[in-house]
């Protein structure tokens, strides 16, 4: 296994700690405060690490062409991505939502076919039914005669929205970054989201929610934990992944998340697991296999 996909899984590793403890802030304080916050708290250690590793505690070696699409990348991925999922994280658990993320790979290809006029082939197409299978075994249940929802339509919907979200961050990251940093590109990508936050806090009234947040020892526990092992590690990592491998191998190892989060839910939270939910985690991330190599 080379150095990308090692990046790839340790990814993976970084975001199953991160996203359950975004979970257990995030219903304790909301998902706004704890997705400003854990923003603060990675371009904190990103710009200690800059300046330790690259002599720059912030990105100035940086062109107008990264600036530009690193920073779109960021707004998407950060604002309206993490936005959606986190809310997603209260309503349906971060499981469920990770499942519903392993589409990244899938829109990833899609988004390549309609915008870069990427061919797409049989095993492609197969794969992308596959992994949508596996996350309707997830999500569906029999009731009465027919298949209905198992989990709550809202968290299902912003799941989905924040995974296109994520998809297009992902390859407009790819594109904007070169051969420059991945953690200055993290930067970069933080610093564009935080501007967006900047400008809302004061019009949406989230001041004292922020403020709120901060006092509560517990829920920032679990986010400065969270955004060690989310902002600062696993997305730069992530950023790392992409740059020496192809963007679909780094997917498939980085979608085991749902995998990998089972076991500490089950022993650490406490939470069941159908025996479906778990074949459905597994058949789907089958299917981001089958899309991405």
């Amino acid at each position: 296994m080379g150095a990308g996909e090692l990046a790839a899984l340790a990814t993976a590793v970084c975001w199953t700690v991160t996203v359950m403890s975004f979970e257990t802030s995030a219903k304790r304080v909301g998902s706004l405060p704890v997705n400003i916050l854990r923003l603060f708290a990675g371009l904190i250690l990103l710009s200690v690490y800059s300046l330790i590793t690259r002599g720059k505690i912030f990105p100035t070696d940086a062109g107008g062409f990264e600036w530009l699409w690193l920073g779109i990348s960021g707004i998407v991925g950060f604002v309206i991505g993490d936005l959606c999922l986190f809310r997603a994280f209260i309503l349906i658990g971060s499981r469920i939502s990770m499942v519903i993320f392993s589409l990244v790979p899938p829109i990833t290809a899609i988004t390549g076919l309609m915008v870069l006029n990427e061919t797409l082939s049989l095993k492609h197409w197969m794969g992308i039914m596959v992994t949508v299978t596996g996350i309707c075994m997830v999500i569906l249940i029999k009731g009465t005669g027919k298949m209905k929802l198992a989990h709550s339509v809202p968290g299902i919907l912003l799941a989905l929205v924040g995974t296109v979200a994520q998809a297009f961050g992902l390859v407009l990251s790819k594109y904007g970054m070169g051969d420059y940093n991945a953690f200055a590109a993290t930067q970069i990508r933080i610093i564009a989201a935080l501007a967006v936050f900047i400008v809302i806090i004061p019009l949406t009234g989230l001041t004292c929610r922020v403020k709120l947040a901060l006092r509560d020892r517990g829920a920032m526990k679990f986010l400065a934990l969270g955004s060690f092992f989310g902002p600062f590690l696993g997305v730069s990592l992530s950023l790392v992944a992409v740059k020496l491998i192809e963007v679909g191998i780094a997917s498939t190892i980085m979608a085991m998340v749902p995998v990998f989060i089972i076991l500490p839910e089950v022993l650490l939270m406490g939470k069941k697991v159908r025996p479906l939910e778990i074949a459905g985690a597994l058949v789907a991330v089958a299917g981001v296999a089958l899309v991405s190599l």
